[in-house]
């Protein structure tokens, strides 16, 4: 799995990667043996081997179509 079929879209990337850097800058331990010590790296490389995953919390849902009546 790539990280764009694990991750809805680049911005999706980014929120995710964001808010797993501010888990680990609360206290939250890396879950992999980073070689940085900067959150957000840690944070892009435990995305990168697929230890963090993205949830969608609700369903994106297109706008209903109306038809219109030919005359």
């Amino acid at each position: 799995m790539t990280i764009d079929n694990a991750f809805h879209n680049k911005y999706s990337l980014v929120k995710g990667a964001a808010r797993r850097a501010r888990q680990l800058q609360s206290g939250a331990l890396p879950l992999i043996a980073a070689k940085s010590m900067k959150a957000c790296r840690v944070a892009q490389d435990e995305i990168k081997q697929g230890h963090v995953k993205f949830v969608l919390t609700h369903r994106v849902v297109a706008a209903p179509v109306i038809e219109t009546p030919v005359q």
